[in-house]
């Protein structure tokens, strides 16, 4: 009789516990459906994966997603999204891989999703009309830098003078020359002529081989801050007339600013231009995936400005400027909820 109370009594509490664990287990689902009730999207209970490629893994684009995806990851709990970083080749592998479903985001400069879009350079003959841009992200500027003795004071000083115009086939290369030739500057104006790359350059500048070269990137720049410590170094404005016109004539150009101090004995603010590292998407991804990226980037902003000195002189409305894709109907949906766009 004793044994049959024991079972009788064990298997109440087991009822019990089941009991319990259900009715909190429900009371979780409720206040996580409450939560959703504030997003702008029906709450699936199915988790969302989207992937972002980036660039190397020791690069700022790397960086850049890891930070997105921290913040979107933050919430996927209230939103249902995962968003996963993969580090690729760069701007180019990107976009394929957009374009071939592999991605659904990606970091790119902005001049390479330009061509992407309207079906020039490595795009020749094959434009991607889907592509789309969520926020331009941070500027990579076009920088003249020189040998302090090379006595260079502007852009045209730099003919007769020892110059690297950059790696062949680059996209650095490319800007170079629209540039030079904007300017009617030639190869044939210089005493001597480079095609090297940035470790090249820097190592050529040190060994008093070059007088100057031209790098795209955003500052502050490791290399810069690496290479002044070996030799005095002057970095060149190149806010010319023609420059002023070339950034006119180009959409996915923008002007930029190097700011006075950002590098030693650096005591004036240097006027140049560039591209901007834009964020991108297909017309396939849908509106809520992109809309709570975006809102995720927007609502952690002032926290994202301090991750890397690239993004310190970022604000909200520059994330607008040097896109030179249609924007996507989700980021543009949260940009005009918070007044940004009309």
């Amino acid at each position: 009789m004793n044994k049959k109370r024991i079972l009788l009594f064990s298997t109440l509490i087991i009822i019990v516990f089941l009991l319990m664990t259900y009715f909190s287990t429900n009371n979780d689902k409720v206040n996580n459906l409450n939560n959703m009730k504030k997003l702008p999207y029906k709450y699936d209970s199915l988790a969302e994966f989207t992937t972002i490629g980036t660039g190397g893994i020791k690069g700022t684009y790397y960086l850049t997603g890891n930070i997105i995806s921290n913040y979107v990851n933050s919430i996927k709990k209230q939103t249902g999204i995962r968003l996963y970083v993969e580090s690729t080749a760069g701007s180019i592998y990107n976009i394929n891989a957009i374009k071939s479903g592999e991605f659904d985001f990606g970091i790119v400069q902005s001049d390479i999703a330009y061509k992407a879009l309207k079906g020039e350079g490595k795009f020749k003959g094959n434009p991607y009309y889907k592509l789309k841009s969520v926020i331009a992200i941070y500027p990579e500027l076009l920088t003249l830098i020189t040998r302090k003795d090379s006595n260079i004071n502007s852009l045209f000083s730099i003919q007769e003078k020892r110059i690297n115009v950059g790696n062949k086939g680059s996209g650095n290369a490319h800007t170079i020359d629209q540039l030079l030739e904007e300017n009617n500057i030639s190869d044939f104006d210089f005493s001597e002529v480079k095609y090297l790359n940035i470790r090249e350059a820097s190592k050529a500048l040190i060994d008093n081989k070059l007088d100057a070269y031209f790098s795209m990137s955003g500052h502050p720049s490791t290399n810069i801050i690496n290479l002044e410590k070996k030799v005095d170094l002057k970095l060149i404005s190149l806010n010319t007339k023609k420059t002023n016109e070339l950034i006119k004539k180009y959409p996915y150009f923008t002007s930029g600013i190097i700011k006075t101090n950002t590098y030693k004995e650096q005591n004036k603010d240097i006027y140049t231009f560039g591209v901007k590292a834009v964020l991108v998407t297909s017309s396939n991804v849908s509106e809520k995936i992109v809309y709570t990226i975006t809102k995720a980037i927007f609502e952690n902003f002032e926290e994202f400005k301090q991750k890397h000195p690239v993004y310190v002189n970022m604000s909200k409305e520059s994330l607008l400027k040097g896109l030179s894709l249609p924007l996507h109907i989700g980021a543009r949906k949260y940009l005009e909820e918070i007044g940004l766009l009309k």
